[in-house]
């Protein structure tokens, strides 16, 4: 059975709902939607909303208020659910959930940006190794993959708008990029680029300077697949009109 799975960067799970995300959903009706930098604890979130929608909820938010953390809407109950990945300081900013559907296992994440200073950064690149590390060794048990997020990182220079102006910008450091190569070769694919190897293909516009309409865009947010699922992909799409943040929607369109 194909399956739609959505990822999208919601800045705000309530400015999201207050600009019409709910009422969107409804009519797109995707079976899995995982968002990241929900920016609200359990208390916050109307879950009564995603109830009539028919989706079971999952939310990990950052102990943090009003800061990063990730949500899953499933409407196929999970067999497991994990939230985080044994690391407190990385756990502590509700970076990370893991949904096992049988013997596929979905992990919606959200990657620390480093655009605030050398502070950041740092903890970014840390993360990165140890995000290596923990997909690594999960893949020995379970190798059937998909991880769906935000990276905040552009991989290619196709990937983002004027890149001779970005090479020194948190989100296309050289060794930003190096890890996504790194990533991908050790047994992952982009599945965008399966079915699209066009330019201009973005799902973040900063909000400064009119971005989002002359398309200054990055492409940073994506599913990855492991190797063992490539045969399994249908589609990807990049609602690009879907404007309830300045991230937009990416759908994976999967047979699992």
């Amino acid at each position: 059975m194909i399956y739609s799975i959505l990822t999208y960067n919601v800045n705000g799970i309530r400015s999201a709902i207050d600009k019409g995300f709910v009422q969107w959903l409804q009519n797109h009706n995707a079976d899995i939607v995982c968002l990241q930098e929900i920016k609200a604890d359990d208390s916050q979130i109307n879950k009564n909303l995603f109830d009539p929608m028919g989706y079971y909820q999952y939310w990990f938010p950052s102990k943090k208020p009003g800061y990063s953390g990730v949500g899953v809407l499933t409407k196929i109950k999970p067999d497991n659910v994990v939230f985080g990945m044994n690391i407190p300081e990385y756990d502590n900013e509700g970076r990370l959930i893991r949904l096992d559907y049988g013997s596929v296992s979905l992990i919606c994440v959200y990657f620390p940006s480093g655009t605030t200073g050398d502070i950041r950064q740092d903890f970014k690149m840390k993360w990165l190794d140890d995000f290596y590390n923990y997909i690594n060794n999960l893949k020995k048990e379970r190798p059937n993959l998909i991880i769906s997020g935000d990276f905040n990182i552009c991989h290619k220079e196709i990937d983002i708008n004027h890149p001779e102006k970005h090479h020194k910008s948190s989100g296309f450091l050289p060794e930003e990029r190096e890890w996504i190569t790194k990533f991908l070769s050790n047994g992952f694919i982009d599945a965008l680029r399966v079915f699209n190897n066009n330019p201009e293909q973005y799902t973040w516009w900063s909000y400064r300077a009119g971005a989002r309409k002359k398309n200054l865009g990055w492409r940073i947010d994506y599913h990855i697949v492991s190797v063992p699922m490539k045969d399994k992909l249908k589609t990807v799409e990049i609602h690009s009109n879907i404007n309830f943040s300045d991230h937009c929607p990416v759908q994976l369109n999967i047979d699992f």
